[in-house]
């Protein structure tokens, strides 16, 4: 079978959906491929998105797609000294929800179906060659050979990514970069607010945390990401250890597991070339600090669409045309990322010790008109040698 498109996008989650729909708007054809069976499936984060973010997108709410609205956060320290963010002690910007990620993804894809964009499952692709206008792409749908040929191709293709390797560039997480994550789903669980995130850091997950993220009455994802080059052991060993002491969950049981990496090192740099675009996981659109991409996976899809829609109607792919994207997305997202990632040099260079000082001078102290200052002069107090380090990163 053959296929002729203007833009071809390789993965359906979110921001190729995304990405699909800016398209298709334009009347432009736009053709989607993913090698699952399943959009949605299986689900690679802990299922929260900030509510701004679905205006930001144009996105309407969708009751179905919502698991629970989240109204606060809770920071829980190595010695169990706890910070609460809510709305009865701190000027929330904005709250939050968990999401049901297998009918959220299937909503993002079902909108650009509706505005034109085309659909094909189980259809892996394996290779592509470039040609005079763009590029063919070799796929296997089921166990029928595919060949699409396309002027622009857009990989969406997640953590994993091999197409933008493919085409030529470097698109490669470094080790030190790459978290190691692991997620149970799990039902049983007993926390005091379950409409708040909990996090807990220090030695419980080394090089990053644990989370929970309530999804029900008594429902919760419950993961951790560790970096490699700061833990001993595995991902799973963590969250077991976490599990068996943690007493909100000590009858909680598991339904589902999920497992992956998680790029925290910042925007790859290679991610536009003659012909082709990067967005997403696949580019590194993943938040250095906290280890989100819905958020930024999502505007990379729109700021990768209405560069594409340009290139197509102007009828040049090259990247001197192309390198708006990469314009746009180092000025709306490269640059804050650059700040999470020295705050995040930062957090890494602190022990145990000075985390829970921190946590218990941020206890004591009235937030609700609490700012960035406020945090900073918190965190000298409790640690004068982070002055030094502060220092260095800003």
């Amino acid at each position: 079978m053959e296929i002729e498109t203007d833009v071809l996008i390789i993965g359906a989650g979110p921001s190729g959906s995304i990405a699909a729909r800016t398209i298709a708007k334009e009347g432009i054809d736009v053709w989607i491929i993913d090698k699952k069976s399943e959009i949605g499936t299986p689900k690679r984060c802990a299922e929260g998105i900030v509510k701004s973010t679905l205006d930001e997108l144009d996105i309407k709410v969708d009751e179905r797609w919502i698991s629970r609205d989240i109204r606060g956060l809770h920071i829980v320290s190595s010695d169990n000294h706890e910070v609460i963010f809510d709305e009865n002690n701190f000027n929330l910007p904005d709250t939050a929800y968990v999401l049901e990620r297998k009918v959220f993804d299937k909503h993002l894809v079902m909108d650009a179906i509706r505005y034109g964009a085309k659909v094909s499952l189980k259809t892996h692709a394996y290779d592509l060659k470039r040609t005079s206008d763009g590029f063919i792409v070799y796929a296997k749908q089921w166990d029928k050979d595919v060949k699409i040929h396309a002027h622009i191709v857009i990989a969406a293709d997640g953590t994993e990514s091999t197409i933008g390797k493919m085409a030529g560039l470097n698109t490669k997480t470094q080790f030190n970069n790459m978290a190691s994550c692991i997620q149970y789903e799990m039902v049983n669980v007993k926390l005091e607010y379950m409409n708040h995130v909990h996090i807990y850091i220090g030695k419980v997950a080394p090089g990053g945390y644990v989370w929970i993220f309530p999804k029900g009455d008594d429902i919760a994802n419950v993961g951790l990401g560790v970096l490699k080059t700061h833990a001993t052991e595995n991902a799973k060993y963590y969250l077991d250890n976490f599990i068996k002491n943690n007493s909100s969950l000590k009858k909680a049981q598991i339904v589902e597991v999920n497992v992956g990496g998680d790029p925290v090192g910042g925007l790859v740099e290679e991610r536009v070339s003659d012909n082709i675009l990067v967005v997403g996981d696949a580019a590194g659109y993943v938040d250095p600090l906290t280890g989100d991409g819905i958020r930024t996976a999502m505007l990379s899809g729109k700021y990768a669409g209405i560069v594409a829609s340009k290139a197509i109607k102007s009828k040049d792919y090259s990247s001197q045309i192309l390198s708006e994207y990469y314009d746009i997305t180092d000025e709306k997202i490269g640059k804050e990322f650059s700040k999470f990632n020295k705050i995040k040099e930062f957090l890494l260079t602190l022990d145990d010790d000075s985390l829970n000082k921190i946590v218990s001078e941020i206890s004591k102290t009235d937030m609700k008109n609490a700012d960035l200052k406020t945090l900073f002069k918190i965190i000298i107090k409790s640690s004068p040698k982070s002055l030094l380090k502060l220092g260095k990163l800003f």
